[in-house]
């Protein structure tokens, strides 16, 4: 798929969701030319080279985009690995004036995230917590109006059932690699889409493939 049709799929996904009510409270553009050059830089730099579980860069930027025409700020990211998707979210935040908290079990990954994120400047918009999401996640107070969900997929539903209490109404709730055969995602996927209080909409620009549910009412 060529970068100009995978654009027009982009913009098409966001204008799906332009009659959900946007979440309450959000921030003004706080973003620099100098971070975004300094970010784009490194995204750039570094593209095609992620490993340990980190999402392509075409979903990278569609979470960036929906973050920025939503104005989302107050932003979880279940699953960290070595960092990638979070500064997509983090430089999106770090335009709609939010930060991004994100959790991730694995040391060896957490370590290098925290040094991805001083590369690529977004340290100070990202509160990085090495935990076990099964559990911290049910503990965070909340509220949240983006959740990006990457961990372990035969979670993702108790993940959903446990940040749903505190995503405020316009927020959304991304999960990866719904496109993929993996256990736990088509139970996911039923759930959410049988969710009367969510709008879910599935973007294919990658072969991964990423849901996002918007909370309706």
């Amino acid at each position: 798929m060529s970068a100009n049709a995978r654009r027009i799929l982009r913009l098409a996904l966001l204008a799906a969701f332009a009659s959900v009510p946007a979440a309450a409270g959000l921030g003004s553009a706080a973003g620099s030319r100098e971070l975004h050059a300094r970010v784009r830089a490194f995204l750039d730099q570094a593209r095609g080279t992620w490993r340990d579980l980190n999402v392509p860069y075409e979903d990278g930027q569609i979470l960036h985009d929906l973050i920025v025409a939503r104005g989302f700020t107050r932003g979880l990211e279940i699953g960290t690995s070595t960092g990638h998707s979070a500064i997509w979210i983090a430089w999106a935040m770090s335009k709609t004036g939010g930060k991004l908290t994100t959790i991730e079990i694995d040391e060896r990954r957490h370590r290098i995230a925290l040094q991805n994120f001083e590369k690529a400047g977004v340290a100070p918009y990202v509160d990085a917590r090495l935990a076990d999401a099964h559990e911290v996640v049910k503990q965070l107070p909340g509220p949240f109006d983006f959740v990006f969900s990457d961990a372990d997929k035969a979670w993702y539903t108790q993940y959903f059932k446990d940040v749903d209490p505190r995503l405020v109404v316009g927020g959304c709730f991304a999960a990866h690699n719904v496109l993929q055969a993996m256990a736990g995602i088509r139970e996911f996927l039923d759930y959410v889409q049988a969710r009367s209080d969510y709008h879910t909409t599935l973007d294919r620009t990658s072969g991964a493939g990423v849901s996002i549910s918007c909370k309706t009412r």
